[in-house]
């Protein structure tokens, strides 16, 4: 059996955890809620080469209802806007969902920084309600005014073409580091549906294994709401940390 004869390759190899892509995602709803932290706080996490523009984070519950090799599931977490080499994005600091295939996939083939936890969003009369719970403990609390306010949806468009990135770190066999790589992506054939902006609150509550809190909330600046159709694109490497 020559392993490289495999279409899908992941693992297991015969069986594996994830489908192949293209990655497209059906009526995927977003609930951010954007706050302003403290830069020394944003130092310790976000890598070199990239550039912190101020000291903002966007605290993100995310709903996908079909997702095509994941299906459905719930994610939450936190995105850093940087840049680099003068273009803008978003540094993507953790993210913390309730689906196996998808944190397996996104962290092999991207680099996610993903973990398993149990995310939720949902509408309560009029609030939209966003919560991160860890083996049974409440993590983060959003809410925001439901559909409060239209927004500028080219302002938003602008953004969500943005490039994305992350830091993948997978280890050698003797748990030196194997790949240290910092990923580009891109978000792609995006069909916005609506958008809504409004006041929203976040309560982050210190956990070890979850420690979202560590980047402390100084000034809530307020919350956007949207769905789309977008495909996840496949990532590129822009920076080797191991390359001599």
């Amino acid at each position: 059996m020559n392993p490289l004869d495999f279409k899908n390759f992941a693992m297991p190899l015969t069986s594996p955890s994830y489908g192949p892509g293209p990655y497209r995602f059906i009526n995927r709803e977003f609930f951010i809620v954007t706050y302003k932290t403290d830069m020394e706080a944003l130092r310790r996490v976000v890598p070199e080469p990239l550039e912190i523009i101020e000291p903002i984070v966007k605290y993100e519950f995310i709903r996908m209802p079909d997702g095509y090799g994941f299906g459905d599931y719930t994610e939450s977490g936190q995105v850093i806007p940087v840049r680099l080499n003068g273009q803008d994005g978003g540094y993507v600091h953790c993210m913390y969902l309730d689906n196996f295939p998808a944190t397996a996939g996104g962290r092999e083939i991207w680099g996610f920084p993903k973990k398993m936890a149990s995310p939720r969003l949902t509408v309560a009369n009029d609030v939209l309600q966003g919560t991160l719970d860890h083996r049974g403990e409440r993590v983060a609390t959003g809410t925001m005014q439901y559909k409060y306010a239209a927004m500028d949806q080219n302002k938003l468009m602008t953004s969500l073409k943005q490039p994305n990135f992350m830091l993948k770190s997978i280890p050698h066999v003797d748990n030196t580091p194997r790949i240290l790589e910092l990923v580009k992506y891109y978000l792609q054939d995006i069909v916005l549906k609506e958008a809504w902006t409004g006041n929203a609150a976040l309560h982050l509550i210190p956990h070890i294994m979850a420690p979202v809190a560590e980047l402390p909330i100084r000034e809530i600046i307020g919350g956007t709401h949207f769905i789309a159709d977008l495909t996840l694109s496949l990532g590129e490497v822009i920076h080797d940390y191991l390359a001599k």
